[in-house]
């Protein structure tokens, strides 16, 4: 909307000609996001307390944990309403990666409500059953595939990109293109879901894979860095800069409140909206390998769940892990909340690093 408002205004006063810009855009957009977060944040955590919208804890994970009983949960609306408006403000709304990404990040959004609201309102432990959270999942991150393979504009759009190599990249087709797409949508969000455990963990990590999907974005919409840097080039993808923008100072100004010792808590709301966001903008500028690498923390957390109850199952009654999620391993060998916390930054960081090394080592 105020992208429209400037270039009224440019007609009569050239400087507003600078709003043009996506990078600076994107600084904006960060700028608001934070702005509204850090405004209406603790306005939010006192209606969530004074609701008694509170979190519930595990009576057979980390002892340390019980003080955590009643923290105000389902915190990450205030991430998608100002993830929502500062988009609407500051992106070209005529730009249809922008209105895919937000109904899909809305979408598993809305999910996640539902799933909390059930949890902790009518004090129902299962909230959404398993069933109706993957079907409306599946109906989001299905709608968004079929869009996107039926509607490509270049054939690049539906070849899986190899990184660090110039002219390595798999046609995929339009049916695999979906299918691609689909499992990564629903993988990532799940997969940020399962992170989202101690303070703070899932919160930067999102924010630091977003901000590097930002430059992905930006390189994959502007046609001369693109063929500069062997990355395909996708008519429009630049404008999701301006998404990733807003995502990353949402995902900041929320982490203002939950960091350790966490006023609030994301909730489902927040976790599956947010790895769905980064699911689908991967998937839009094709890199969907690199995104694997920089969420390497998300991907640990997946296996390390998936490998306990394999195996569980498998032998009897026995463990890999003192406890997953791979988070709950770790404490309960001795490291405090916050050592867990920072060091998988620290993970994350190296990994996003060398996941933006993929754009020059072709």
């Amino acid at each position: 909307m105020l992208l429209e408002l400037t270039r009224w205004l440019a007609q009569d006063i050239r400087a507003f000609n600078v709003f043009n810009y996506i990078t600076l855009r994107a600084v904006l957009a960060m700028m608001t996001s934070l702005a509204i977060c850090w405004t209406f944040g603790p306005l939010l955590i006192r209606k969530l307390t004074e609701y008694k919208i509170g979190q519930s804890v595990r009576d057979d994970g980390p002892k340390s944990h019980l003080t955590k009983a009643g923290t105000p949960t389902m915190g990450g609306a205030l991430i998608l309403i100002s993830l929502g408006l500062t988009t609407l403000l500051w992106a070209d709304l005529s730009n249809r990666y922008i209105w895919v990404v937000l109904i899909v990040t809305l979408g598993f959004g809305a999910v996640g409500w539902v799933d909390d609201w059930r949890k902790v309102v009518h004090r129902n432990p299962k909230g959404l059953s398993a069933r109706a959270k993957f079907f409306w999942s599946s109906i989001f991150a299905a709608g968004a595939a079929v869009y996107l393979g039926l509607t490509p504009q270049v054939p690049a759009q539906l070849d899986l990109i190899v990184p660090f190599f110039k002219s390595v990249a798999y046609p995929l087709g339009a049916f695999g293109f979906m299918v691609l797409t689909y499992f990564v949508i629903v993988g990532t969000s799940h997969a940020v879901n399962l992170t989202d455990g101690l303070d703070g963990l899932a919160t930067m990590p999102a924010v630091m894979v977003s901000g590097a999907l930002a430059i992905f974005a930006y390189v994959a919409g502007n046609a001369v860095f693109s063929r500069y840097l062997g990355v395909p080039f996708i008519p429009g993808a630049g404008e999701l800069a301006i998404f990733c923008g807003a995502l990353c100072g949402a995902g900041l100004g929320f982490l203002w409140f939950n960091a350790y010792p966490a006023e609030v808590f994301m909730g489902d709301v927040g976790a599956l909206a947010l790895g769905a966001a980064l699911g689908t903008v991967a998937v839009v500028v094709r890199q969907e390998i690199v995104l694997f690498i920089m969420g390497g923390l998300f991907v640990a957390e997946t296996l390390s769940v998936m490998i306990q109850v394999l195996y569980f199952k498998w032998s009897g009654g026995k463990r890999i892990f003192r406890m997953a999620p791979l988070h709950h391993h770790y404490e309960l060998g001795g490291w405090k909340e916050t050592q867990v916390v920072v060091r998988f930054w620290i993970i994350t960081l190296m990994l996003v690093l060398f996941g933006l090394s993929t754009l020059k080592l072709r």
